[in-house]
Order: C-alpha cells, then structure tokens, then sequence
C-alpha cells in the first residue's frame, strides 16, 4: 500500500515546499531518491507507492505538485498510472524516471503527458533541476532521450499522424508556430526569448495560448505536434 511520508511544516513562514509522490516497485529506489530529494528544502516528499495502482489513491489523497514515475512495475504500469494520474481534476505534473529506455517507452510516456522522462542514474542535481523545471512548466529530457524524439520524427512519421499535426499547427500564427518550433528543440523560455527577440513574459504568454489551440497540457505534447509534422 502507498506510504505516507510526512506534511510541510505549518506556521513556519517560510515558502511552502513543492509536494513529492515517488512511485518505484524498488524500495531501495524509493529510499534513495526520498534521501536525494530530502536535502533540498524547497521539496517536501510526502507520500510514496510501490505501483501505478497504489499511485493513483496516493495521489488522490496527498495532491502533489510532482510524481516520480517508474514504468516498469507490477499491476498497474508506469504509462497507464501517468495517464490516469492527469485524468485527475487537479493534476500533478509526472516525470518518468527508468532504468531502461527504448523508443516505444519514451514516446509512450510523452504521448500518456509525463512532463519528464529520465534514467535512474541521472546525477542527483540534475533530478532535481528536473522537478524544478516542470513546475515552472518546463520539460525535462535527458539528452538520450531528446535524441530518440528527433530520430522518432526523421524515421519516418505515419502519414495520417503528420497530416493531423500540420492541421493543429495551420491555426497558429507565425509567431506561435515560430514559438512551438522552439518548443520542439527543448529549449527554455529564457532561450527562446533570446532568439526570436521578445521578453520572456511574452513568450509566457504565447505558451498558455499554444495550449488552449493545440489542446495539450503541457510542453511535451506541443514538441511532440512538432515533430510529428516534420518541422524539426
């Protein structure tokens, strides 16, 4: 059954931590990444499940800001517990964290709306860097990872697929599609600001309006419109 770690602090006065869920069939995996994350004070680890079935009450009952999400585990796996968990009215954002990486897990784990996808032996900054990252709706790919979404888009995209993002993306504007492109090569606001010349604000604001037109809920599904109708 799924463990409950423990609260923020209450009347403490300082920012309240961001909440943590980590779901991994190995509990020595659960302890290990609940002593990484332990040690950065903005991150409050309050629950874990030994499975996407577990996940799904956990979640339900400690609303986190981020799950860790194994994909390999019993009952229930990782890319049908990531897509339930968004399912929720209030989701958290999910970061598929691996030992192994074949194409059909990534883009499986992408298409299901993990905001992330890592290996297990991503150093423990950068996992951390991660959960910051996607909860300033942000992705998170290892650089493998980023390679297989480009080969996936070169190696030849089903012709109904293509024909389906280049309809979504004909209802954008120049700038948008030129914001969406960016998107598509993993780069951050602040990047993307630099080099089509505008403030980070504005970037911001194009974003949130990609959503509402190409109806996705995070970054990771406008870079993978992107590359499913060959403009990267």
């Amino acid at each position: 059954m799924g463990v409950v770690i423990g609260e923020a602090p209450v009347g403490s006065g300082a920012p309240t931590p961001a909440r943590v869920v980590i779901v991994d069939d190995d509990p020595l995996v659960r302890a290990g990444l609940s002593m990484i994350l332990g040690g950065s004070p903005d991150l409050l680890v309050v629950a874990e499940a030994e499975d996407g079935e577990h996940a799904q009450e956990v979640v339900a009952r400690t609303r986190p800001d981020v799950v860790l999400m194994d994909i390999r585990m019993p009952r229930r796996d990782g890319i049908s517990a990531t897509s339930g968990l968004l399912r929720l009215p209030k989701p958290p954002r999910v970061i598929v964290l691996t030992t192994f990486e074949t194409d059909d897990q990534v883009l499986a784990a992408l298409r299901a709306g993990a905001s992330g996808f890592l290996l297990k032996d991503t150093p423990p900054p950068k996992i951390v860097e991660a959960i910051h990252r996607v909860l300033a709706g942000e992705p998170m790919l290892s650089p493998s990872v980023t390679a297989t979404l480009i080969a996936a888009a070169t190696d030849g995209v089903p012709t109904l697929r293509r024909d389906v993002a280049l309809a979504h993306l004909a209802h954008l504007t120049e700038r948008e599609r030129e914001v969406a492109v960016a998107i598509g090569r993993g780069w951050a606001n602040a990047e993307i600001a630099a080099e089509l010349f505008m403030s980070v604000a504005t970037v911001k604001a194009h974003v949130t309006r990609l959503f509402a037109k190409l109806a996705v809920e995070n970054r990771v599904q406008i870079a993978m419109c992107v590359h499913d109708a060959g403009l990267v």
